[in-house]
């Protein structure tokens, strides 16, 4: 037995010999894979760049001309004169009302129908199908119905944008609740976790992700919904900027406000990610 022992010595562990460096993952540490994402980057910006150039360029010789899409300069000094004057900061005002309204109203009409049918399934079996059923129908089709309901004022907008947040935060709030990891809770019950702690140790990290990902689907929403809901009779916001520049036929200043839409939408889901990262950097 001494023998047999001594002829097969146990496996050592093995014992990394080289750099540091060499014990990462591929791509990382290594300047020679790095170099080819930066010219990458630099490719990803420099094409939008030569874009605006031909498009500087074909405006200023003609072969674009004005009355189709202005030139990038002419809609820059549009833009400059709408800052001047404070047309745009009013618009940009009005439009943002109009948006947190609607979105605070979809945002907790959806959290609360999410947790109620996340977290029952007599609820679930109750609610749920004449929600699909609402969900089915694309929300901007009501817009007739909402103007014989509500009128034409800023009721129907606000409401029009709550009905276009509703659906991804309630949905993804009550699909959140149903995957949390039953073998999580029975944990929990084991160590006796009160109420609270079950709800911030447990559930709220489980569900964090996917309703965080509703939030930013809602958002987006909300930005589409609200450039069609300005466009009803508006008197006032980006909407109405629009169609005003619209019956003047004023194709910069159209091109203004789409172009501060998509800012709009942009920066609202870059403070909804930037939330998001610190928030799952919390339950980690």
């Amino acid at each position: 037995m001494t023998t047999v022992l001594a002829s097969t010595p146990p496996e050592t562990p093995p014992v990394a010999t080289g750099p540091a460096t060499d014990a990462l993952p591929s791509g990382r540490g290594d300047p020679k894979r790095r170099r080819p994402r930066r010219r990458t980057t630099w490719l990803r910006w420099l094409s939008p760049v030569l874009l605006i150039l031909i498009w500087q360029v074909a405006g200023a010789t003609g072969v674009l001309p004005e009355r189709i899409l202005p030139a990038p300069q002419l809609i820059a000094e549009s833009a400059l004169e709408l800052i001047a004057s404070g047309e745009l900061a009013d618009a940009l005002a009005v439009s943002s009302v109009r948006v947190v309204q609607g979105f605070v109203l979809g945002a907790v009409a959806g959290l609360v129908l999410g947790v109620v049918v996340g977290t029952s399934r007599i609820a679930d079996a109750l609610v749920d199908p004449p929600l699909q059923m609402l969900r089915a129908l694309p929300h901007l089709g009501l817009i007739p119905l909402f103007i014989l309901w509500f009128g034409i004022g800023e009721t129907p907008k606000v409401l029009l944008i709550a009905l276009g947040v509703v659906f991804p935060i309630y949905l993804n709030t009550a699909s959140g609740l149903r995957q949390v990891d039953p073998r999580l809770q029975d944990m929990a019950t084991v160590f006796g976790f009160s109420r609270r702690q079950r709800l911030t140790e447990v559930i709220l990290p489980s569900i964090a992700p996917q309703v965080l990902v509703g939030v930013r689907q809602s958002l987006a929403i909300a930005w589409l919904t609200l450039i069609v809901a300005e466009q009803l009779n508006a008197t006032n916001g980006i909407g109405y900027l629009i169609m005003n520049a619209r019956d003047y036929f004023r194709i910069d200043v159209i091109i203004v406000g789409l172009v501060v839409y998509a800012l709009l939408g942009i920066l609202t889901d870059a403070v909804v990610r930037v939330a998001e990262a610190r928030a799952l950097r919390h339950y980690r």
